[in-house]
């Protein structure tokens, strides 16, 4: 509590800490007659002429502001003498003692008297005492750090720290310190210090433990950091605070292995039934990491079905099981045909009502999208919809899943009353446009292009960024391809393809893509044809061939709407997928440099000089 009532008055007080090191510049705006001509002069490095006016400012209004001004003169023009009477003077003035001798040993240094410079400074340090105020220490070594003087700087913290005695302990201060002269090991002793002494700072200490480890190029703060937290759970395996402080570490790393061990063990201690292994689960489960998220669910099912978490955890575990299989794509008829008997069996035991609508949802997706039992999906979605106490949102978004399955199963028109309800219920709602970008494209899908185009028209202006750009994409499609041809065989042909491609009937897309080609070369929906190709090639998994399509839209087509999409993505496929680093190092660089305008451009930036080993702020 005392460091905090400190830290308050240190707050309010440091204007006045950083007059002392740091010169004050006056607005220009401000100044009149002498002042002007002073800082004129001053800033023009004509020291010889701004002293004669600083001198007569001072004499007549002693402030610390005209006192830094004037005492840079006397040094610059070497009046050694002068300026240390200067100082003397000033000090007579002040009750703040301590900071002048910093200024004395500045004239001594300037005028090559190094012993001298030694001695002022450890005068300034000899005289903290169990008096001194913490403002007061702070206050020298920043003016040691202003000068340039570290390691006198870490003298006065470490003499204020001894003599204040628990008041405060500069451990803030004397990390940020460390860090400036790259001491890790000891910036990282000083942040888990104040740990120990007062656990309130916890969240301050992994913030400033995460700009740090962030900012480096390389691992050496995160081995430390590691390191250290280690030692001292394995030391003191009765505070909390250290395994606390190691499932935090392990989430920055993204290792949601290792983050759920000392979970586990906060867990248990704390009596906290699951809550926080919960939300870890769910990183985990959000980041890929999905063994480690059906073992965070696995342990709060293990906790019994009294638990308060206990409904959820089963629900998350079969949903995390789905995302494994579909997005890993790496599965059997056998592997889906399994999870579909568990989610029924778990549904059997949970009960089918309001509070297991999101896995009943799951569901039907897998049933109708993996499974291709539209049939039975979409009565399930219609009992589902019918259920007690559902509330509206998430009737809307099984209304959404219905609408996709009926248009899965051809039914075009059942799946647009189904996305209309939605629309109207919620027309001012981001599920809302939607449903509405939906129904623009299913007008697409049936050569209604005129529209689709004043549905996608009023969607520019969508609040979702993502729904904003599509319908934007999708509406110069149509203009493109109207505008100058006639003849609206090929975007039929180009619509019956997209349709062909939501309905995962992949051959028969490309048969009518192979048509645009070979009937109409030179197309203005060439590019769009290649970005189709694309997408069907990421469907199935096929990275390579991805990234050739991607390349064509690159060579070919760069100025257009799509040259910057296709260079972003190349990089992502680069980065993520194939893993060749000085591939995607390059093509992060072409969106920024020529594509600067793009949305993309600010991402491709921050993931190019991560890959790159850039600082970053």
């Amino acid at each position: 509590m005392k460091m905090k009532i400190v830290l308050l008055w240190i707050f309010l007080l440091s204007p006045s800490i950083v007059s002392y090191s740091q010169e004050v510049v006056i607005g220009m705006a401000d100044l009149s007659g002498d002042e002007e001509l002073a800082l004129q002069y001053f800033q023009a490095g004509e020291y010889d002429k701004a002293i004669v006016y600083y001198e007569k400012l001072y004499n007549k209004y002693p402030t610390h502001d005209y006192y830094n001004y004037y005492l840079n003169c006397l040094i610059q023009t070497k009046n050694y003498k002068k300026a240390e009477k200067l100082i003397k003077r000033q000090r007579a003035r002040s009750t703040d003692l301590l900071v002048y001798h910093v200024d004395l040993g500045r004239v001594y240094l300037a005028a090559g008297e190094l012993e001298k410079k030694k001695k002022e400074f450890a005068v300034a340090i000899d005289a903290i005492e169990g008096g001194t105020s913490a403002v007061e220490v702070l206050a020298l070594a920043t003016a040691f750090l202003g000068i340039g003087e570290v390691e006198f700087a870490k003298q006065t913290y470490l003499k204020g720290r001894k003599e204040l005695r628990g008041i405060y302990s500069f451990h803030i201060e004397l990390a940020d310190l460390f860090w400036l002269v790259k001491d890790y090991e000891n910036m990282v002793n000083e942040y888990l210090d104040l740990v120990t002494v007062e656990e309130s700072f916890m969240q301050q200490v992994k913030s400033n433990l995460q700009f740090k480890m962030d900012a480096e190029t390389d691992d050496k703060i995160n081995s430390i950091v590691k390191l250290e937290l280690i030692k001292r759970s394995q030391k003191n395996s009765e505070k909390i605070i250290w395994s606390e402080m190691l499932v935090w570490f392990y989430m920055q790393q993204n290792n949601f292995t290792n983050a759920l061990v000392y979970a586990k063990a906060v867990d248990r201690r704390k009596q906290l039934d699951g809550e926080e292994i919960m939300f870890l689960a769910e990183m985990a489960r959000y980041n890929g990491a999905y063994s480690a998220a059906k073992d965070g669910y696995d342990y709060i099912i293990s906790l019994g079905k009294n638990g308060f978490n206990f409904r959820n955890a089963t629900i998350e575990k079969l949903n995390t099981a789905y995302d494994e299989l579909t997005h890993g794509g790496i599965y059997s008829q056998n592997d889906l045909i399994s999870l579909e008997l568990e989610m029924n069996t778990k549904l059997d035991e949970l009960g089918r009502d309001e509070r297991t609508v999101p896995l009943l949802r799951t569901l039907a997706h897998l049933e109708a999208f993996y499974l291709f039992k539209t049939k039975a999906a979409i009565q399930l979605l219609e009992k589902t919809i019918l259920i007690s106490f559902i509330s509206p949102k998430s009737q809307a978004e099984c209304k959404l899943e219905l609408g996709d399955v009926f248009l899965l199963d051809g039914q075009v028109w059942e799946a647009s009353l189904s996305y209309s309800q939605v629309e109207k219920a919620f027309k001012y709602e981001p599920i809302g446009q939607e449903a509405k970008f939906r129904n623009a494209k299913i007008a697409f899908y049936v050569g209604d292009f005129k529209w689709s185009q004043v549905q996608l028209n009023v969607l520019k202006g969508a609040t979702s960024k993502l729904i904003a750009n599509d319908a934007m994409y999708w509406s110069i499609v149509i203009t493109d391809n109207l505008a100058l041809d006639s003849n609206p065989e090929p975007l039929m042909l180009f619509a019956h393809a997209d349709l062909l491609v939501f309905q995962n009937k992949f051959d028969s897309a490309s048969i009518d893509l192979d048509s645009i080609d070979k009937k109409w070369p030179g197309h203005a929906l060439g590019d769009d044809v290649l970005f189709m190709r694309y997408a069907i090639a990421m469907k199935q998994l096929k990275w390579l061939t991805a990234a050739t399509y991607l390349q064509k839209i690159i060579d070919n087509y760069s100025s257009d709407i799509l040259g910057d999409d296709a260079t972003f993505l190349v990089a992502e496929l680069y980065d993520y997928k194939i893993m060749e680093k000085e591939r995607c190092l390059q093509y992060y660089n072409d969106v920024f440099v020529k594509h600067p305008s793009s949305l993309f451009a600010v991402d491709a930036r921050k993931r190019y000089r991560q890959l790159r080993g850039d600082k970053i702020e």
